[in-house]
């Protein structure tokens, strides 16, 4: 079997064991953690950095998380909704006017983070993602696909960008920074919205599926009903620099499980991780307020959506291009994360369901 380095309670081999098998199976590199009560009981990586497998996985090693961002974003909003700073049931023109345009004015601030606001496509030049100012006002300038509210379509990209401003305009921070400050910094995680340089040494580039090269690109799905129009990303934006540095909040987020289990463990602590309030009990509970249940018309599959998660039975939380996962269960006060980068053919990949199946094997010995 594959080395597997770190640490993790004897109760949760099964992890371990179930990432060393994956990495037997040929995936590249990739870490898991697991937090109980806001603590971990496993720390745990192996594997490679880099396509060529010269550099090991390290303690540190940072990989981009794609759509596992969007669990962070939410976060975000869900801080400052807890303030009494953001009111999701308000108009989003309350705090961005120039959003009213196109038939926009109904949009609330929880269809943004539903997935229900009718924006679903980015339309725009790869490289404008790289331009906040351009972004935003391109969204701004947007017609909703629907009625925002009455359908769900999983926004890809446009979502970071639609959450972010607000959250920017009511905070005066980026998301990155807002991030940092509050919620990344104060419980000592590492992981970050618009990555420095300081840190690209320790970053493990994605790879592609087997018989894929850097042109492998992020399929946008569509129905006959609303059909797709989303711009097309490719691997080698993904593993850029300049996707690195830019704030991507749906997508460009850089850490490791173990940065993911930390931050995410403040909604399975009912807001506190470590003696640091992060949210009210509350507060925790809106991110599992459903916004929406029935088919997502880009997911092309039944859906249940809070405010920022995808809700799964008694548990919550969101996956990333190419396989990293989040999962949050309060009623264990547990969080699962699993962070890779080897990617696989979307429609042939449940290591992360593994993950955490793994997990339930060692919370069960727990609570015995």
């Amino acid at each position: 079997m594959a080395d597997i380095e770190g640490s993790y309670d004897d109760l949760f081999t099964a992890v371990p064991n179930a990432l060393g098998a994956l990495l037997d199976a040929g995936d590249t590199g990739g870490s898991v953690a697991v937090f109980v009560d806001g603590e971990p009981v496993v720390d745990v990586w192996g594997g490679f950095a880099d396509k060529e497998r010269t550099v090991p996985w390290g303690r540190d090693t940072l990989v981009g998380v794609f759509s596992v961002t969007k669990t962070m974003t939410a976060l975000c909003a869900l801080v400052l909704a807890d303030r009494g700073e953001l009111d999701v049931d308000a108009p989003v023109a309350r705090y961005w006017p120039e959003f009213a345009a196109a038939g926009k004015e109904g949009v609330l601030v929880r269809h943004l983070l539903s997935h229900t606001a009718g924006l679903p496509d980015w339309e725009g030049p790869v490289e404008e993602l790289y331009d906040w100012q351009a972004a935003t006002a391109r969204l701004a300038a947007q017609a909703p696909l629907w009625e925002p509210g009455s359908a769900a379509g999983y926004h890809s990209l446009t979502q970071g960008f639609l959450v972010g401003e607000v959250i920017r305009r009511v905070s005066g921070r980026s998301v990155g920074e807002f991030f940092a400050a509050e919620i990344a910094g104060p419980l000592g995680a590492d992981f970050h919205l618009g990555l420095g340089p300081e840190h690209d040494h320790r970053v493990g580039p994605s790879v592609p599926p087997p018989s894929r090269d850097e042109d492998y690109a992020a399929s946008a799905a569509g129905g006959p009903e609303v059909p797709a129009t989303a711009t097309a990303i490719r691997l080698r934006d993904g593993n850029s620099l300049a996707w690195r540095r830019a704030q991507i909040p749906a997508a460009s987020g850089f850490g490791n499980a173990r940065s993911v289990a930390l931050v995410q463990s403040v909604l399975a602590c009912a807001g506190t991780v470590d003696g640091v309030r992060v949210l009210s009990p509350e507060g925790c509970g809106r991110a599992v307020r459903e916004q929406f249940s029935g088919d997502d018309l880009r997911l092309g599959m039944p859906m249940r959506w809070g405010l920022g998660y995808g809700l799964f039975g008694g548990t919550y939380g969101w996956g990333g291009w190419g396989g990293s996962l989040v999962m949050i269960d309060p009623d264990a006060r547990m969080v699962v994360a699993y962070v890779t980068n080897q990617m696989r053919e979307p429609g042939d990949d449940n290591r992360g369901l593994e993950i955490v199946m793994s997990a339930y094997d060692g919370v069960q010995g727990l609570r015995a």
